[in-house]
């Protein structure tokens, strides 16, 4: 893999020769394949063999080998998430400062790698907005949240600047911004599109992102910043700025010498910040800072985050905010008929005995994904019926005795078996 000049003087500049050397011999390894279990949704059996934990993320493991992903119901039933190691390092942080319901909002969430980590470690009445600004990629995100099926999450398609205009406060923002992406070279391989210009555009437009935010952090709340790159520019020198700036502190996570992390490259650095370097971390490339806002800066009250509906009615009520899903989905009535919620299959707190079930193997689950018609048993009753693979729901049929009309979503559908 050919790596552009510029980047690789300036990296082993701030790496060193040692660093770099061992950030370098990664290259010819493999990566490392990583899960993360939705606590909700534990399964009945061992999932996988030859896993080792992750340390500094509850209910996480890295596999031995990579499976095939998409021919796996459980990972469409929302049992489990693949998510890159180095970016769960956000459940030490939100282990070690959130103790008690909070208000959250992770800006720029798409997939939903932190979205649906964050939901996981946050305390029960906490509320939650899991927000994207692409639309395409938001659809990406509403399809894994839903999934994930807790009810305490609102999705959305908006900019900062439209939270900035509606006047809600958060106690926590995840701020993990668009960046170079210097971090995945080794994964994605998305090394032509990297330059020096693009880099300082990125800087800019992160802190752009985090002007137009600062207003939504209540007084004392926290901004997590991350990235998954490595120069110092949107990192370092975006942190500096963040506090000169803005007025932040910057504060520690708790970690393990074991754990390999590393911390600012920079030698006259005295603040926190930890940064995650293949051939030196078990991860890809990431970075990440906690910062709080001083107790003088904002005015107002936070939301009540003890009643997640408090947090619903508010975004609702704001006209410019763009709500994708208020929640988990509920069966809507068409004529005479009542057409139960894709996500509602999905759902944790779906009742067991709403509707009759049938379980699939695995070859009919994998038919079941990919939209294709399926012959349920001759004792199912006429209606809906709820398909489950190891007993964890993946959607809706609609048995009409002589044949049965699979429901499940088009977009979500399998696309190659």
């Amino acid at each position: 893999m050919k790596l552009p000049q510029h980047f690789i003087d300036y990296t082993t500049s701030i790496f060193g020769t040692e660093r770099w050397q061992r950030f370098i011999n990664s290259f010819s390894q493999m990566s490392d394949v990583s899960i993360r279990l939705n606590p909700w949704k534990l399964p009945n059996n061992i999932l996988f063999s030859d896993i080792a934990s992750i340390p500094w993320c509850k209910n996480a493991y890295w596999l031995k080998e990579r499976p095939h992903f998409t021919l796996d119901p459980l990972l469409h039933a929302g049992v489990y998430y693949v998510q890159e190691a180095g970016s769960m390092f956000l459940d030490q942080a939100l282990k070690q400062y959130v103790t008690s319901p909070v208000s959250a909002l992770d800006l720029c969430a798409a997939p939903g790698g932190k979205s649906t980590l964050m939901r996981a470690a946050l305390p029960d009445g906490s509320a939650m907005i899991s927000n994207e600004t692409d639309r395409r990629r938001a659809n990406i995100l509403l399809e894994n949240m839903l999934k994930q099926g807790h009810p305490d999450v609102l999705v959305t398609n908006n900019y900062a600047r439209d939270f900035q205009r509606s006047n809600l406060l958060f106690d926590i923002i995840i701020a993990d911004v668009p960046c170079s992406g210097e971090g995945m070279f080794r994964r994605e391989g998305v090394i032509e599109e990297w330059n020096l210009a693009n880099v300082r555009h990125c800087q800019q437009r992160q802190r752009n992102i985090i002007k137009d935010i600062w207003p939504c952090l209540r007084s004392g709340g926290l901004l997590i910043y991350s990235t998954c790159t490595f120069n110092l520019h949107e990192n370092e020198e975006n942190v500096r700025w963040i506090v000169e700036e803005l007025g932040a502190q910057i504060l520690p996570v708790q970690t393990d010498p074991a754990w390999n992390i590393t911390g600012s490259l920079l030698p006259d650095w005295h603040y926190p910040v930890y940064r995650f370097i293949p051939g030196i971390t078990r991860s890809e490339g990431f970075f990440m800072a906690v910062l709080q806002k001083q107790p003088n800066e904002s005015s107002g009250d936070p939301l009540q985050a003890t009643d997640p509906q408090l947090l619903r009615t508010k975004a609702k009520a704001m006209r410019n905010l763009y709500i994708l899903s208020d929640g988990i989905p509920v069966s809507e009535p068409r004529g005479k008929d009542l057409i139960p919620s894709p996500a509602e299959a999905l759902s944790i707190h779906s009742s067991p005995h709403s509707y009759p079930r049938v379980e699939l193997s695995l070859e009919e689950a994998r038919r079941y994904l990919h939209r294709e018609a399926l012959r349920l048993p001759p004792d199912t009753p006429s209606g809906y019926v709820l398909v489950t693979y190891q007993y964890h729901p993946l959607g809706f049929m609609k048995n009409l005795g002589d044949r049965a009309n699979n429901l499940y979503p088009k977009n979500w559908a399998i696309r190659n078996l």
